[in-house]
Formats: C-alpha cells, structure tokens, sequence
C-alpha cells in the first residue's frame, strides 16, 4: 500500500474576480484548479482524450458547485471512477492530480492518495479480509482510493478465495461513504470489462471510465528528455539516435511498459554511464557526468541478435499478463 500526500498550495484568487461576482471566470479563478489542469498537461505528454475528459470532470464539478452557491438543486456527482489502459500510460499521475481536484473543489477532504493492489485487501484465511479491507478504507478516507488491477480482487474460480469479501466491503463504502471517499479502479480495459461482467453492483456505482492509449514512439522519445532533464542528464547526437532505434525494438517485444520501461531504460544507461567513468579513471569534467553515450545504449540486450525477454524481468512485476 502506497499513501501519497498531494498537497496543493493555498490558491489566492486574484484581485479581478472580484469584478465578476457569480461568473464561472471567477468560480475557475477562485478554485484554482486551473493551475491543476494546466500542472497535469506539463506532466503528461499526448493523452489527449484522456486531458480532455479530466477537464470536463473538472468543469462538472465547478457548475455543480456554483450552483450549490446559488441556492439550485444540485444532487451530489459520483465521481467513482475506472482507469483502463497498458502500464506507464500515467494512470496513477493522473489519480494524483484528480485528488487534489476534488480537494480543491470541496469533495473530499484531504485530497491524498491511496495506491493499493489485491494484496493489500485481500486475506489469506477466514477472517484476515475484512480488518485489512477497512484499514486501507480507513486511510483513504477523506481522498482518493486507487485500486490496482482491481480485476484482481474476483477469483471465482477460487472457492477460498475471500476477494469477494473485500468487493462486498467496498460496495457498501462507495455508496454509504462517497461523499467522504473517490474509489478509482485501474487496469487492462479488456479484463476490467470482464471484472464489471461480473460485479454488476461495481460497475453501477462506476460513473466515470477513462480509457489511457498506448504512447507513440515520438511521445516516448519526448518523456526521455523530460525524465533526463529532471535528472540533470543528456544524450549526446549518437546517443539519441540510438535510443531511437532502442525504441523501435523495445517496443516489438514483451511486458513493454510505455513510459515505465522507458525510465527503466533510462536507469539501466545510467549504471553503465557510472561504470564507464570508474573504469576510465582520471578527472572528471562536468560535461562527463552528465553526458549519455552511444556506447551506454548500445550495451543493452536489446540490441543483441537474438534477445530473449530482454531487460524485461524487473517490469514484469507490474505488468502480470
């Protein structure tokens, strides 16, 4: 179990939305989830249905709450929610920013994250689900839950499986506990639609599926720079080009996981970049310890001849078939 704190700085409105008392302009102005969309769409590159239906939730609950200001009728939104798509497609960055969305805007309370598999709900024997299943419940509370490959949690083929016990558990929080607590299913869309076949209950109360695409190649080559800049690394030419053709082989083979095997990549040059220098010896200049070669990219299994499953072992943990 993960719990990641989201916290947003306090928002001052500017002093022009004063001028346009009741308008949405100042509602967006005042809320501050602006910064929010606009901090989301720095984050991600492309996903843009997935950006698109963010800011439509968000606009949703701005009107809903404008209108709860205005004395109309305004029946409180489901905001469950189901996150489908292949792994390192941003599903949980975007689980992040949607908490504090929901903080900013009033719906829940302390806008954390709460980041969970099976395992964390999910008892071994008669007994142990239903204390592990409400613990978790309990520290979410107050945010958002983010349920891993839910689909995990039915097993029916299982008969001491107590997966069901923990489903059985949560239907009753999301409907009796929404208003304290936004559950976000996550996983492969062909298996989620195969869980909510199965969970008619689950999939009622799921008002909202976001369907993540696979990135391309350019847009995979644009998180590279972004994860090296954040890390105060670079490519050299030749070391670009490569990582370009790496790309192309890598994403051919199996448990590719799109940005995730990307910054996994990335960690792999860097341990030869550090061996590279050591066996080197001497001094080293600034422009060395930052630079990424050829020779660093080239050195990967991916560029062998006949590359058996290679460099995908450490992925394959977060990406079960």
């Amino acid at each position: 179990m993960t719990v990641i704190d989201t916290p947003v700085a306090p928002h001052t409105p500017a002093q022009t939305d004063a001028a346009v008392p009741g308008s949405l302009a100042s509602a967006l102005a005042a809320s501050g989830i602006a910064d929010l969309l606009a901090q989301l769409e720095r984050e991600l590159v492309g996903l843009a249905p997935v950006k698109s239906r963010i800011r439509d939730i968000a606009a949703l609950l701005l009107v809903d709450r404008l209108r709860q200001d205005r004395g109309l009728s305004a029946s409180p939104p489901s905001l469950h929610m189901c996150f489908t798509g292949n792994p390192g497609t941003g599903k949980t960055t975007v689980a992040m920013r949607m908490a504090q969305i929901l903080h900013r805007l009033g719906y829940v309370r302390r806008g954390h994250l709460v980041a969970v598999t099976r395992d964390d709900l999910v008892g071994q024997y008669i007994g142990h689900t239903a204390p592990k299943t409400r613990e978790v419940l309990k520290k979410a509370m107050g945010g958002v839950l983010f349920i891993d490959e839910a689909y995990y949690l039915y097993r029916p083929e299982n008969e001491r499986d107590y997966g069901q016990e923990a489903i059985e558990i949560l239907l009753q929080i999301m409907e009796n506990q929404r208003d304290d607590l936004v559950v976000i299913l996550a996983g492969y869309k062909d298996r989620m639609d195969r869980f909510f076949e199965s969970n008619p209950g689950m999939s009622s109360r799921i008002a909202h599926h976001i369907d993540f695409p696979d990135y391309g190649a350019g847009e995979l080559e644009r998180i590279a720079e972004l994860m090296l800049k954040d890390m105060q690394y670079r490519f050299d030419d030749q070391a670009g080009d490569v990582f370009r053709q790496y790309l192309q082989r890598r994403m051919t083979m199996p448990h590719f996981a799109n940005a995730r095997s990307v910054r996994n990549a990335l960690d792999r040059a860097r341990l030869r970049h550090a061996s590279r220098l050591l066996a080197a010896g001497g001094d080293i200049d600034d422009e060395a310890l930052v630079t990424i070669t050829a020779p660093d990219l080239l050195a990967s299994r991916v560029f062998a001849d006949n590359p058996a499953l290679p460099e995908s072992a450490q992925e394959t943990s977060c990406c079960k078939p």
